[in-house]
C-alpha cells in the first residue's frame, strides 16, 4: 500500500461497519480488544469507523502505511487535532493537543526535562522512591499491583514536575488527580457535552477537574514568588524562567503541567502492572528477570517492559487529523478525517512478532522486532517526549522489585483487559502475591 496525495477524486472510502455511530463508539471504547481483530479479519488493514466526537476515522494496521504517516509532514498530519478528545482534561495549549509552530514551541520548552543529563539525574530519585514504595508492600497475600504502580509513578512525576512531592496542596492534588483520571470510556461523552455535565457522574467529573485546576494555579502562583526560583531544576521552575517571548501564561503552564502529571505516570504504571501480571504467570521468565535484576542486566529488564507494552498495549492507537485529502492504497481519505495508526493491530501481528500471544522479552534483544512494528510511544516528530524516561523508570522499578521479591499470581487465569478513559488496563488491577527472597 502507498500513502500519497490522491490521483482520482472518485476513489472509494475505506470499508467499515454500518452500525450507528453511537454503537460503534461504545464498541470501540469499551470492547476494543475483541472488536479490532474482527474488524481486521473482515475489512483488512484499513478500516473506516464513525466515532463520537470525531465522527469519521480510519484505522491503519499496515506497518508501511504507519511508517509513512509518522514520516509525513506535520502540516498534513495534525496530531494535536487528532488528540482533541483529550482537550477537556488537558487544555488547548497541551503539548499533546497543539500542532505545527505552537507544538514545536511547547516541545522545545519541555525537552530539557527529558534530555540525557536530566535522565541521569533522575536515576537516584526513582530508585529512592521505588525502595520506599516496595518497603510498604504486603507479603504473602494478594494485592492490586496496578494501584501500587500508579502510586509510585505519580510520586516520581510529582518530583520531576515540582521538585518536591510533599505539602498539603500536593497531597490534595495527588488525591484529586487519581479521581480525575479514574473515568471509564463512557464518561468521555460528558467531556464534550455541557448538558451532560449538569448531571450525576459527569457533573462530579467536571467539579474534580475544576479543583485540580485551582490547585495547579495556586502552585504556579506560589512558585512564581519563590526566592530561589532561578536555582531550581524541576519542570515548573524551568518553565517559569524561560526568557522573554518564550514565557508561558498561567493557562499555558497549567495545560503543560496537567499533561505531564497525567501522561507521565499512568502509562508507565500500567506497563509495569501488565509486566507483573505476565511474570507472575510465567516462572521461567520471572526467573530470568530475577537474574537480570541481580546482575544489573538493564538491557533485559528494559526488554521486559517493552514486551509488556507490545503484548498489552496501554493505548490502542495514535491519531492524526488530515488537513488535505490523502490516497491510502486504493482508497481516498478526505481532509478532516482522523487516521489512527493501530498499535493494537500491529503489535498483535504474527508477521512482525512471531507467536504474538506469547510473553517473550527476548524478542527485544539482539536487534528487536522489525522497524516500525513496535510504537507504544507513537512516532515521528510527535514521538512521546517522555519515552526514554518511561523505560528508565520501568527498568529501575523491575530491578529493585526482583532483587527483593518472588512474584506469583493468586489465580492462573489471565485478567481481562478493561478500558479506563483512553488506556487499556488489567481488569482486576493485576493482582499478585510477593514473597521476600
Amino acid at each position: 500500500m502507498a500513502l500519497r496525495t490522491p490521483i482520482r477524486a472518485h476513489s472509494a472510502l475505506p470499508p467499515g461497519p454500518r452500525l450507528p455511530m453511537a454503537v460503534q463508539t461504545v464498541l470501540f471504547g469499551a470492547f476494543r480488544n475483541a472488536l479490532l481483530p474482527r474488524l481486521q479479519r473482515h475489512y483488512g488493514d484499513v478500516v473506516r469507523l464513525r466515532l463520537f466526537p470525531e465522527r469519521s476515522v480510519v484505522l491503519i494496521g499496515d506497518v508501511d502505511l504507519v511508517r509513512e504517516i509518522f514520516a509525513g509532514p506535520v502540516e498534513t498530519f495534525h496530531a494535536g487535532e487528532g488528540n482533541m478528545v483529550l482537550k477537556p482534561m488537558l487544555g488547548e495549549h497541551s503539548v499533546l493537543l497543539t500542532d505545527e509552530e505552537e507544538h514545536r514551541r511547547a516541545r522545545k520548552l519541555l525537552m530539557p526535562a527529558f534530555n540525557g543529563a536530566a535522565m541521569r539525574g533522575y536515576r537516584d530519585m526513582v530508585t529512592e522512591l521505588t525502595v520506599a514504595e516496595l518497603d510498604r508492600w504486603p507479603e504473602g497475600r494478594p494485592f492490586r499491583a496496578h494501584d501500587r504502580m500508579r502510586a509510585l509513578t505519580l510520586e516520581v512525576i510529582l518530583r520531576v514536575v515540582f521538585g518536591v512531592s510533599d505539602g498539603a496542596r500536593l497531597t490534595e492534588l495527588r488525591r484529586a488527580l487519581e479521581r480525575v483520571i479514574d473515568v471509564s470510556a463512557l464518561d468521555l461523552f460528558g467531556w464534550h457535552s455541557p448538558a451532560l455535565q449538569k448531571f450525576g457522574p459527569w457533573r462530579r467529573n467536571r467539579e474534580r477537574q475544576e479543583r485540580v485546576d485551582q490547585l495547579l494555579h495556586a502552585e504556579i502562583a506560589e512558585r512564581r514568588a519563590a526566592p530561589d526560583l532561578a536555582e531550581r531544576t524541576d519542570v515548573l521552575s524551568r518553565l517559569l524562567t524561560v526568557p522573554g517571548d518564550e514565557q508561558l501564561s498561567d493557562v499555558e503552564l497549567r495545560d503543560q503541567l496537567i499533561t505531564l502529571l497525567l501522561a507521565g505516570h499512568e502509562t508507565t504504571a500500567t506497563a509495569l502492572a501488565w509486566a507483573l501480571h505476565e511474570l507472575a504467570r510465567d516462572p521461567a521468565t520471572a526467573a530470568e528477570t530475577t537474574r537480570a535484576a541481580d546482575e544489573g542486566d538493564e538491557k533485559y529488564l528494559e526488554a521486559v517492559a517493552k514486551e509488556a507494552m507490545r503484548l498489552r498495549p496501554i493505548i490502542s492507537e495514535v491519531s492524526r487529523k488530515l488537513t488535505k485529502d490523502m490516497q491510502v492504497g486504493p482508497y481516498t481519505v478526505p481532509a478532516g478525517y482522523m487516521v489512527l495508526p493501530s498499535i493494537s493491530m500491529i503489535h498483535a501481528s504474527a508477521e512482525h512478532h512471531p507467536a504474538p500471544g506469547v510473553f517473550d522479552p527476548a524478542r527485544f534483544l539482539d536487534g528487536g522486532p522489525p522497524a516500525g512494528s513496535w510504537f507504544p510511544f507513537g512516532g515521528g516528530a510527535r514521538r512521546c517526549l517522555g519515552a526514554g524516561f518511561s523505560l528508565l523508570e520501568a527498568t529501575i522499578v523491575l530491578r529493585e522489585l526482583f532483587r527483593r521479591f518472588r512474584v506469583s499470581a493468586p489465580q492462573s487465569r489471565p485478567e481481562r483487559t478493561k478500558t479506563r478513559h483512553i488506556t487499556l488496563v488489567p481488569g482486576d488491577g493485576a493482582r499478585i502475591v510477593v514473597h521476600r527472597r
